[in-house]
C-alpha cells in the first residue's frame, strides 16, 4: 500500500515537472515569469508538495531559479550564455555530422529526407512554430545517426538551456529559408559520405544561427 502511494506521488511529480518544462521550452512561460506554488497547485488541482518538488527538479535543470523575495522564476539567458552554448554546438554538432556521414543507415537517410520535405513545406508557408519543430527534428535525427549516446545527452541539455531564447531565432527575416538551404547542404554531404564537408557545413550553419539569434535576442531585449 505504501509503495503504491509512493509511486503515485513520484508519477504525479513527474507529470507536473514535464508539463512545466514543456511550457518553459515552448515559450508559454517566458524568462523572468514567476512560478507561484499556490497558483500552480490550483491550476493542476494538486497540493503544493508535488509542485514544489517539480520546481526543485526544474532548478536542477537550470530552467528556473529561486530569488529571495521573489520566489521561483523562469531563468534568464544572457547573451554570453547563448554565445557559449553556440560555440559548444559548433564543435559538438560538427562532430555529430561527421560521425553521421560515416555511420548513417538507409532508413535514417529516408527519415531525414522526410523531415526536410516537411521543413520546406512549412518554410514556404511561414509557419514559425512548425519550422522550429522540424528544425529541431532535423538536428535530432543527425544526433541519432551519429550513434553516440553521450553526444545526444550533451546536445539535448544544451538545446533545452537556450530553448526559450531560440524560439525567436527562426522568426528573423530570411533566416528560416536560409536555415533550410543550409540543412539541405548538410544532408547532401552526409548521405554522400563526405564526413569532412558535413562537419564543416554544420559548423558554418551553427555559427550563422548564433549570429542571427544574438541579433534577434538583443533587439527583443531592447524593445
Amino acid at each position: 500500500m505504501y509503495q503504491d502511494i509512493l509511486q503515485n506521488d513520484v508519477s504525479l511529480r513527474n507529470k507536473i515537472y514535464h508539463a512545466l518544462k514543456e511550457k518553459i521550452l515552448n515559450g508559454e512561460y517566458v524568462q523572468g515569469d514567476a512560478l507561484v506554488e499556490l497558483k500552480l497547485s490550483e491550476e493542476f488541482g494538486v497540493s503544493r508538495t508535488p509542485i514544489r518538488e517539480a520546481l526543485r527538479q526544474l532548478e536542477l535543470d537550470d530552467l528556473v531559479k529561486s530569488i529571495p523575495n521573489r520566489g521561483v522564476v523562469v531563468s534568464e539567458v544572457s547573451t554570453k550564455d547563448i554565445s557559449d552554448v553556440y560555440e559548444m554546438r559548433i564543435l559538438i554538432e560538427g562532430l555529430a555530422s561527421r560521425w553521421a556521414a560515416e555511420t548513417i543507415t538507409d532508413k535514417e537517410k529516408e527519415n531525414i529526407k522526410e523531415i526536410l520535405d516537411l521543413e520546406e513545406f512549412y518554410t514556404k508557408r511561414d509557419d514559425n512554430k512548425k519550422i522550429l519543430e522540424y528544425d529541431g527534428k532535423f538536428h535530432d535525427a543527425i544526433y541519432k545517426a551519429s550513434k553516440s549516446n553521450p553526444l545526444n545527452l550533451i546536445l539535448k541539455h544544451l538545446h533545452e538551456y537556450i530553448q526559450s531564447a531560440r524560439n525567436a531565432s527562426l522568426s528573423s527575416e530570411g533566416r528560416a529559408d536560409a536555415a533550410f538551404q543550409e540543412h539541405k547542404q548538410i544532408y547532401d554531404a552526409i548521405i554522400s559520405g563526405d564526413s569532412k564537408l558535413a562537419e564543416q557545413l554544420t559548423a558554418e550553419h551553427i555559427y550563422l544561427a548564433k549570429v542571427s539569434l544574438l541579433k534577434t535576442y538583443e533587439n527583443q531585449k531592447n524593445k
